[in-house]
């Protein structure tokens, strides 16, 4: 079973997701360009919410490059020496199959972990010190003997290698990795690449939100002046631009219950509770490009929530052909958004429709027949809960 989010909302000047050019991030959709909010940047944005809808942080995961140092600091503050400590979680981690770089401290890529994973690597490594010590060793005298008989050696470089961890320290891999209680794992997945035995499958699929109609990227020129400069002196003492658009975006996420319980196999709360502050957190989630010098703080104006048995649809195609020459662009967009449903479910049926909870700000939904209206987003949310248990 799947809940369904359809989402349309308008951001006055704002810059919420840049390109490497400091732009907005815009995309080519039905031969115009739209406006566009990456995938990656909103879960981020859901997921940092996750706490204020329901969810103890307790319960959410840990992204990190800095497994070693977490889990080193925490020896540390039990009396190890901090430098040996380092050197033993780094050969901890080796022997566990993640390789960190031996000057920064960093593994390759970031490792999505349970919170208690940091306490179970200290643990892990705290008990085998001897043996971790010993192969710290036995790695700086083979260090030591290269450079006395000159070896050629490769240029020291940010990439590390994983070695294959033993049978034995695959199953201690997986218990400190554990993501079974992490409630954002199980939504959003894991992939760790030198490992494929530590994967979840992501029971949350994100789109790249569109605008409803085309976009032009446009700048805005500032001045900056020194408060200590002279009066006499002219001239502002900074000059720069920045980009920004204006826009009506369609937003589309789905959530699978089956694969939420599927994810946090043992406990239907955590599951059932996850669900609810996802579908509170996207409704919210806005990122945080550039709010301090604009403040594009909005919230979603129409909003379609679906509870189907099967299958999943974006309804991005409703906006194909962009919305243009209207005088309520919101108004606009809401009807397309809803005929566009309409006709879908007209030509492929939809009995594997449990719910369909409609609600909007400003716009009256009463002509659009065969769907609930919730008059507030509790009652929204409530609903398409409510849906999932019958």
């Amino acid at each position: 079973m799947l809940i369904e989010l359809h989402l349309l909302q308008s951001f006055p000047v704002s810059n919420l997701n840049r390109d490497d050019l400091g732009q907005p991030k815009t995309a080519r959709f039905g031969g115009y360009t739209r406006a566009r909010i990456s995938s990656q940047s909103l879960k981020r944005a859901a997921r940092n919410l996750f706490a204020e809808h329901g969810l103890d942080p307790a319960e959410l995961g840990v992204r990190t490059k800095r497994l070693r140092d977490a889990a080193a600091g925490i020896l540390s503050a039990r009396g190890r020496d901090a430098e040996q400590a380092s050197e033993i979680c780094q050969a901890g981690l080796e022997a566990l199959g993640f390789a960190a770089h031996a000057a920064t401290g960093l593994t390759k890529y970031l490792l999505y972990v349970g919170k208690p994973a940091q306490q179970l690597l200290a643990d892990y490594c705290d008990q085998r010190w001897d043996e971790l010590a010993t192969t710290v060793a036995e790695a700086k005298k083979r260090k030591q003997k290269q450079e006395q008989e000159k070896t050629p050696r490769k240029t020291t470089t940010a990439k590390v290698a994983a070695k294959k961890p033993t049978k034995q320290n695959q199953e201690e891999a997986k218990r400190i990795l554990d993501g079974t209680r992490a409630a954002d794992i199980a939504m959003f997945g894991r992939m760790i690449a030198d490992n494929t035995d530590f994967n979840v499958n992501a029971a949350s699929q994100v789109a790249h939100a569109l605008s409803t109609h085309a976009v032009v990227n446009e700048f805005d020129y500032y001045t900056a002046l020194d408060d200590l400069r002279p009066d006499a002196e002219p001239g502002a003492d900074m000059i720069g631009t920045v980009d920004f658009n204006a826009a009506c975006f369609y937003r589309y996420a789905n959530l699978d219950l089956s694969q939420l319980a599927t994810n946090l196999p043992d406990d239907p709360d955590l599951a059932a509770r996850s669900a609810r502050a996802w579908l509170h957190s996207f409704i919210h989630a806005v990122p945080g490009g550039k709010q301090n010098s604009m403040a594009a703080r909005t919230m979603p104006q129409t909003l379609i929530g679906v509870v189907r048995e099967t299958g999943a649809w974006n309804l991005a195609n409703a906006f194909l052909s962009p919305v243009t020459d209207v005088p309520d662009l919101m108004a606009a967009s809401t009807q397309r958004l809803v005929d566009h449903f309409q006709q879908l479910r007209s030509f492929y049926g939809d009995t594997q429709l449990r719910n369909i909870t409609m609600a909007s700000v400003d716009h009256d939904l009463s002509d659009v027949a065969d769907q609930e209206i919730a008059p507030t987003l509790d009652d929204f949310v409530s609903r398409l809960l409510t849906a999932t248990k019958g």
